[in-house]
């Protein structure tokens, strides 16, 4: 496994758009922020062009998106890229990139959500280490969250456990400045739906927003079956982040995906926090998850702290990765090797 240079001060974070762009106010507002948060702490900035443009759910078309993504790269004064915001349609740009710029000049990528597509694909077929985290705007926050300083310590190479959050944001505030901070107002409520009391696996962890995951599975752009055999020994923890498949959706996701193969030598899954479990038969979340993956007798943790619903934890795609849960306590580590 590759892992690209970790961050240093005076390095140059780059910030694109390779799904949706910014235009709501607000956000920019945000926007500007976090890249005055990053200056704040060393760091200099580089923002794409098509950044602050959107055109129905794009923030240009797909070919520009794949050159500017590609122009970070190769850029040799940037050591970090992050992604300006989710959205739907990043999947159409995936023929238009040259992966050759990329698999040569491997730098730290991060997003969450309809980023899931290029972080998954450098890390399976390339081998290089992404990073499962929040989107740029985030880092905009007038006073950041643990979460964000703990993101930051993992991409300047510091080696710290990450444990859990005490509360989560349920619902989130209207923004008025553009820079308010989450509102946490829930606590957190792992909840291990297998035999399991307690838990501790090791693996290597892989995963993503299940719903852009879909799309990818048994494509061109699937190499998962390679990938696991080339870590077989080490097994796999698979992370699902559920943006807006029903339970009905989630069952026939993962069943795909279990048909496909992806599931063999897996160790453990965590499922994230999803807005809403709605099901047109009442089918519950651990009924559903119990039906497609019970057979692999492996635990299966939900409510877990990434995804779209923050605070999130820094997972780094390809990382060995230890995760302990005792009476809603976690401690989450990760290793580059």
């Amino acid at each position: 496994m590759i892992y690209p240079k970790h961050i240093s001060k005076n390095d140059t974070i780059g910030i694109t758009a390779p799904s949706d762009g910014v235009t709501d106010n607000l956000k920019l507002k945000r926007l500007d922020h976090a890249k005055i948060n990053w200056k704040e702490k060393g760091y200099f900035v580089l923002e794409t062009p098509s950044v602050r443009k959107s055109y129905a759910g794009k923030s240009a078309n797909s070919l520009c998106q794949a050159k500017e993504l590609e122009s970070l790269f190769e850029n040799k004064e940037v050591t970090y890229i992050i992604a300006a915001a989710g959205g739907d349609f990043l999947i159409e740009m995936l023929s238009e990139i040259n992966w050759n710029k990329l698999e040569k000049n491997p730098k730290w990528f991060q997003g969450y959500s309809d980023i899931t597509s290029i972080n998954y694909i450098l890390t399976t077929t390339y081998d290089i280490a992404t990073v499962y985290a929040s989107n740029c705007k985030d880092f905009g926050m007038n006073s950041w969250h643990s979460s964000l300083e703990n993101n930051l310590k993992i991409i300047e190479g510091k080696k710290i456990i990450q444990t859990n959050f005490d509360l989560y944001e349920k619902e989130a505030k209207t923004m008025i400045t553009g820079l308010e901070d989450y509102n946490l107002d829930t606590p957190v409520n792992y909840q291990i739906i297998t035999k399991e009391k307690e838990i501790t696996m090791t693996g290597r962890i892989i995963g993503g927003c299940i719903d852009c995951l879909i799309s990818l599975c048994g494509t061109k752009f699937d190499h998962t079956k390679k990938f696991l055999e080339k870590y077989k020994e080490d097994g796999f923890i698979w992370y699902f982040d559920n943006a807006e498949l029903t339970i009905e959706g989630l069952i026939r996701a993962l069943w795909q995906l279990k048909q496909n193969g992806w599931f063999k030598y897996v160790k453990g899954f965590l499922f994230g926090r999803m807005f809403q479990e709605t099901s047109y038969y009442n089918i519950s979340l651990k009924d559903a998850l119990l039906r497609i993956l019970e057979e692999y007798q492996v635990p299966i943790i939900t409510n877990m702290d990434f995804g779209h619903i923050p605070p999130r934890i820094t997972i780094i795609n390809g990382s060995m990765s230890t995760i302990q849960i005792h009476q809603n306590q976690m401690k989450f580590q990760m290793e580059e090797k």
